[in-house]
């Protein structure tokens, strides 16, 4: 329990630091063989890494652009959504004032009083703000390193155990590097895919701006289970300020758990496969405290974090009951990525 303590205590302390060393290791193994490309064809290791990150930043680009691209669309019906909302603010006092006999001039008391309360995260919005760009242009820095001193830090590694245990060390190195690719590429494809599914049903349904609320529903997924949940019901919030009836939330409802179903049944099995293999109970359990230890940011970084640790467990000899705790007993499956390997 003791160890337990110091562990959390060290991480909640330490997430300006771990939080971009984390996210820069996992994209550094991402982005390994392209690099391992590059330099094959006789391109300098540094000018290598250098391409790596500047597709990386490319990649983040196009998605902020694309995302912009919607939003101004949006902003355009500005005036219009502004009056909806006001008019459904209105009924929602209405409705609190004939249930409960609450006045309108009570209720906007108790949401000035909550306003003020809340004034502070506001006021650090702009060094939360200024946080995040100096942790990205961090990540970048690390991201470069760790690639260029790949040999070095593996090598150190290699070092630390005894000559016996040097093939099972490498074997565990090589499954981390394989599972953290397949995560994180599977996870950007299976994004791609919620994209175009979200983008149909809310268009047949009948949801204004639909493509923008497939993106935010497609890049929430970073989040599991939550991230999802969140981006449909922005979607839900969308209909009934447009004036949709119940029909249409119906039908962005069935929209959502249709595509749940086809994600959990066919893109998770095709696209990511099984080898960050965790039981639904661990899943949980580690994007509760990843939230709780590294808020956001934790639960995103969870899931490939416990699937690390899992490989090591399995080829510890020690650690094995716990890697067989963590993990499911569903029947292996191979994700397309094995498939065109194997072929």
């Amino acid at each position: 329990m003791l160890l337990a303590f110091l562990i959390v205590t060290v991480l909640v302390y330490a997430k300006p630091f771990l939080v971009p060393v984390c996210f820069a290791g996992l994209l550094a193994m991402l982005f390994l063989p392209v690099s391992v490309w590059f330099e094959s064809k006789h391109i300098p290791r540094g000018l290598s890494i250098l391409l790596c990150i500047i597709i990386f930043l490319g990649i983040i680009v196009g998605m902020v652009w694309l995302i912009s691209w919607q939003i101004t669309d949006l902003t355009s019906e500005a005036t219009d959504i502004e009056g909806k909302v006001k008019k459904m603010v209105t009924q929602v006092e209405d409705y609190i004032r004939n249930n409960f006999g609450i006045s309108k001039t009570q209720q906007e008391q108790i949401i000035t009083d909550q306003a003020k309360s809340n004034s502070g995260a506001f006021s650090n919005l702009g060094s939360s703000l200024m946080g995040f760009v100096v942790d990205f242009i961090l990540m970048l820095v690390y991201i470069f390193l760790f690639m260029f001193y790949r040999d070095r830090i593996k090598t150190f590694v290699l070092k630390l155990v005894s000559s016996q245990q040097k093939k099972n060390t490498e074997t565990i190195i090589h499954d981390i590097e394989k599972v953290s690719q397949q995560y994180i590429t599977g996870l950007g494809l299976m994004i791609g895919c919620l994209w175009v599914m979200y983008s149909i049903g809310f268009s047949i349904v009948g949801v204004k701006y639909a493509v923008l609320f497939a993106i935010i529903c497609g890049l929430l997924e970073i989040v599991p289970f939550i991230g999802n949940l969140i981006g449909n019901l922005l979607a839900v919030l969308m209909v009934l300020i447009q004036g949709g009836g119940i029909e249409m939330v119906i039908g962005v409802l069935i929209t959502y758990f249709t595509v749940q179903f086809l994600q959990s049944y066919l893109l998770e099995p095709l696209v990511v496969g099984a080898e960050v293999n965790i039981n639904p109970l661990f899943t949980i359990i580690i994007l509760v405290v990843g939230e709780l230890i590294w808020g956001i940011p934790g639960m995103v970084l969870a899931i490939p974090l416990l699937g690390i640790i899992k490989i090591i467990c399995d080829h510890v000899e020690s650690l094995k009951p716990f890697g067989y705790l963590i993990g499911s007993d569903k029947k292996k499956r191979t994700s397309i990525f094995r498939k065109k390997k194997k072929g």
